[in-house]
């Protein structure tokens, strides 16, 4: 087998023993051939993970950088203009990995030239306790490749099978390099807040060159969910997060989809998130249902501007912070 190289990318946000647990199992990988890239957006980390770091960098089994800012999509790419890798997988700082998960992800661009893109299982600690862990999907549904409404019925938690998927997981995703140096394609850093839906919008982007994306349930990973730091930098309930969350969503929708694709996203997203309706199972309280459509309303507005603002700013501030400092 050849072994490309890989470069595994660890954005990184106030995670202290996940994160040193997370870099304990990648370097026990038993790949030969990867570089580990950790995009440190912690303003001050604990002072035995910071050694532990520290040791890493000294001994080149990491590379560590440093960041003054806090976004998940601009440490992406970030990450990405100083990978060297063939292979570009993004993993989260809460996960828990078998030595053969990078192999399982290289097989597949070996195998599959087609491929652009592989989408990892992910066992999802909190998404396997509400099923009871024992539901089986062999295969998805026709709904989970319509852009429209697919977000409701793509499960890679529980799906078995091998098989083309529309979009990945963020904490489990392998790229041909080539998608970012010859396609120049790029995650965009106006996906804020949780960076909800930004993987999503890249995949879709993705699919538009040509290339199809491929779910390996090999390629498995435990996804600790630790409900602090990461994307948790403001909590759920908060005000900002609710804000970000619909704006996300529909910012995804105007830039990649059909009119009429969007607007049955909105309306599934109303239907579920609003209404809280199947499978969101919300509260059906009038006061509640009245918030989160004022968030609804608020969201879209903000996207809309967004959009608008795109005509002469692209929105992607943390890039040209990073272009600027290469040139000083």
């Amino acid at each position: 087998m050849n072994f490309p190289l890989i470069s595994v990318i660890i954005p990184t946000y106030c995670r202290e023993e996940p994160l040193r647990d997370s870099l304990a199992d990648v370097l026990k990988q038993d790949y030969p051939n990867y570089e580990v890239l950790v995009v440190d957006q912690t303003p001050k980390h604990q002072p035995e993970i910071e050694t532990y770091l520290k040791e890493l960098a000294a001994a080149n089994k990491i590379k560590w950088f440093h960041l003054s800012w806090a976004s998940l999509p601009g440490a992406r790419n970030y990450a990405v203009r100083r990978a060297a890798g063939e292979i570009i997988l993004f993993i989260d700082d809460d996960v828990q990995l078998t030595p053969g998960f990078l192999t399982a992800h290289a097989k597949n661009f070996l195998e599959k030239p087609e491929v652009g893109a592989i989408a990892g299982r992910v066992f999802d600690r909190m998404k396997l306790g509400d099923s009871g862990g024992n539901l089986q999907i062999e295969y998805l549904p026709p709904q989970a490749m319509d852009p429209g409404i697919a977000w409701y019925y793509i499960d890679l938690v529980h799906t078995i099978k091998p098989q083309e998927v529309l979009t990945a997981r963020g904490c489990n995703m392998s790229f041909r390099s080539e998608v970012f140096t010859k396609y120049d394609l790029k995650f965009d850093e106006r996906f804020r807040g949780s960076a909800v839906r930004e993987e999503s919008d890249f995949c879709l982007r993705l699919r538009q060159t040509g290339y199809k994306i491929w779910y390996d349930p090999e390629a498995y990973l435990v996804h600790l969910g630790e409900e602090t730091g990461g994307c948790h930098d403001i909590s759920m309930r908060s005000l900002k997060y609710q804000l970000t969350f619909y704006h996300n969503h529909f910012l995804m929708g105007l830039k990649n989809l059909t009119a009429t694709q969007a607007l049955r996203l909105y309306a599934r997203l109303f239907d579920c998130h609003v209404l809280g309706r199947p499978p969101c199972n919300k509260s059906g309280s009038p006061i509640k249902i009245a918030t989160r459509g004022v968030f609804f309303f608020l969201g879209f507005l903000k996207a809309l501007g967004t959009v608008f603002q795109s005509i002469w700013n692209d929105g992607q501030i943390y890039t040209r912070m990073d272009e600027q400092i290469k040139m000083i």
